[in-house]
């Protein structure tokens, strides 16, 4: 990416000073035969992210958003300057590839060096490598949005993207650019609706059979085909009245500040929305930071409760033995890549309003060249969400759950042109459209699990995502 001295405030204060600059930019395009990405960043007062997205908010037009309020940063970008699309085992892999070229080529002026500054590469990895017929959203989908907001403390940074071609109207893309400034300057956010009491859900449907699907699961366990299934249940619902996913959005931020509060559009109507607590990983600084959240209990009606409960988690043997193994393949997967993370460590307990998790911090040194996407594609999924060993339990998955995990238990996420970034993993979610949301939940299973017990866990995981739908 090429960094030029030049300043919004300076170089684009208007629509002509604006177009000029990019018509040196087209003209560097004519001479070279590629197109080029142009990012221009500006700091501005503070904004919501989310405002932001409320106030544009289309559901024929792809967004990606992501917070975690606890750690006092979110992001938001929307509209399309350029996408890839990829299937199969080498999606990851296409779409770095596509990324790279993209980014290498791109130019960047303003406040580059900001917190979410210059052009970021935002991505939704299905489960699967494939997308099943009917599905609305790929095996693979990135985007350079057309414009983003990034908010991390007090800094926002405003980015406009524009893909400058050859024969590109200069006029349209300086006056898109110039709106989107002003507009990012003197934000004044759309108002929902006003809503009447939430939405009644009058009509509840599994979408599978977990109790024949955990029997089976357990069989293959026993057997020693696998050491570790984790099986989803799928709940279709349906509502009175239309759900807004970002109004949805908003309940869940407010709920589960230590989640990862997001959701995904490609622009075929459908949201992905939710609430993870599993981060897949992070880059920052040339560290590696990703985590193993395996093991559940209920959260106590008090205090003491909360802490009897979070010892006997800590003292279970199969929970432990679970989240044992999910270490041990992450801390197996991040060598591979040369990245040592740390000694062992015992597993503490993370706290989420509904749940409790066994939880382990893995970080280390990222080696020079390794992508964020080559991380993501050795650590997804993990055995958190899929299965132990990880040959083989996709495709048992989708047998015995009988539903397209489509994005549920995939990787979301965003990377930019330093090569740093943050992926999570999409669960405690669900897909939103018009009146319907099907909502996922998911446990794992283990020698020694209970399937009526896991059958709890999945309804307490239910239950945040049903309260947020219908509030």
């Amino acid at each position: 990416m090429t960094i030029l001295p030049l300043h919004p405030a300076d170089n684009s204060s208007s629509p002509e000073a604006l177009r000029d600059f990019l018509a040196r930019c087209q003209a560097e395009v004519r001479r070279s035969g590629r197109p080029r990405l142009v990012s221009i960043s500006l700091a501005v007062e503070a904004l919501d992210p989310l405002a932001v997205l409320e106030s544009i908010f289309d559901p024929r037009a792809p967004h990606f958003y992501a917070e975690r309020p606890a750690a006092g940063w979110a992001l938001a970008g929307a509209e399309v300057a350029a996408a890839c699309t990829a299937e199969g085992p080498e999606r990851f892999a296409r779409v770095k590839a596509w990324a790279e070229a993209l980014l290498a080529d791109a130019v960047a002026v303003g406040d580059v060096t900001a917190r979410f500054g210059g052009p970021h590469v935002f991505s939704a990895f299905g489960f699967q490598p494939e997308t099943e017929a009917g599905q609305p959203f790929p095996a693979a989908a990135a985007f350079v949005p057309q414009w983003q907001v990034g908010l991390e403390g007090n800094t926002t940074t405003a980015v406009a993207n524009v893909l400058v071609t050859a024969d590109a109207d200069l006029e349209a893309l300086a006056v898109r650019v110039w709106r989107a400034h002003r507009k990012f300057r003197a934000l004044e956010p759309a108002e929902f609706p006003p809503a009447e009491a939430g939405p009644a859900i009058f009509q509840r449907r599994e979408a599978g059979d977990y109790p024949a699907a955990a029997g089976a699961a357990l069989g293959l366990i026993a057997r020693g085909t696998f050491r570790k299934l984790v099986l989803a249940r799928a709940q279709d619902l349906r509502a009175d009245r239309p759900l807004h996913p970002l109004r949805m959005l908003n309940g869940l931020r407010q709920r589960f500040p230590d989640c990862y509060a997001f959701s995904f559009a490609w622009g075929e109507g459908p949201s992905f929305i939710g609430a993870s607590p599993e981060r897949l990983l992070r880059v920052r600084g040339g560290e590696l930071e990703t985590e193993a959240l395996a093991g559940s209990i209920r959260r106590g009606r008090g205090a003491a409760e909360d802490l009897a409960l979070a010892g006997a988690l800590l003292r279970s043997e199969k929970d432990l033995r679970e989240h044992a193994a999910v270490v041990e393949d992450v801390r197996a997967r991040l060598a591979a890549l040369g990245v040592t993370a740390g000694p062992a460590a015992a597993p503490g307990v993370r706290r989420l309003a509904n749940v409790q998790h066994l939880h382990t911090r893995l970080a280390g040194a990222l080696p020079a060249g390794v992508h964020p996407l080559d991380v993501a594609a050795a650590l997804h999924p993990t055995p958190a969400v899929g299965g132990e060993p990880r040959e083989g339990a996709g495709e048992v998955i989708r047998q015995l759950e009988g539903f397209p995990r489509g994005l549920y238990a995939g990787a979301l996420g965003w990377f930019d042109a330093r090569g740093e970034g943050e992926f999570f993993v999409g669960i405690r979610s669900a897909v939103v459209e018009g009146t319907a949301a099907r909502v996922y939940a998911g446990a794992g299973l283990v020698a020694g699990s209970d399937p009526e017990k896991e059958l709890a866990e999945t309804d307490l995981k239910f239950k945040a995502m049903v309260e947020a739908i219908t509030a």
